[in-house]
């Protein structure tokens, strides 16, 4: 029973603590300085920024204008026509041959005899 009457009077002493209030006694030396905290995270690294525009092309310059063009030279002139050359001469006609012998006169051939018979003519085959 002991022990009952103890945890009752534990109990009772803590319900009516809150209740009464004390003054505050002098106040206690100073605590000692805290840590220092952790590094904090660096930032992110920035976006680079866009490239640029290129610049426009410049103008192609006029083209020249075309030389002038020569003059034509002068046509020669056509030489004179020569002289006909002189007409040769006619060559000298050749003498005429010697007139040839006139040949020996043929004999005459020999006369045939006559028979009296009768005469029969054949025509030639086609």
């Amino acid at each position: 029973m002991k022990v009952s009457k103890l945890l009752v009077t534990g109990l009772a002493t803590l319900a009516l603590g809150g209740c009464f209030t004390l003054p505050a006694g002098p106040p206690g030396p100073q605590g000692a300085t805290g840590d220092t905290g952790a590094t904090g995270y660096t930032g992110a690294t920035g976006h680079t920024g866009a490239t640029g525009n290129t610049g426009n092309t410049g103008y192609t310059g006029a083209t020249g204008g075309t030389g002038a063009t020569g003059d034509t030279g002068a046509t020669g002139y056509t030489g004179a026509t020569g002289d006909t050359g002189a007409t040769g001469d006619t060559g000298a006609t050749g003498y005429t041959g010697a007139t040839g012998t006139r040949g020996a006169k043929g004999n005459t051939g020999a006369k045939g005899a006559t028979t009296g018979g009768t005469v029969v003519i054949v025509p030639p085959p086609n």
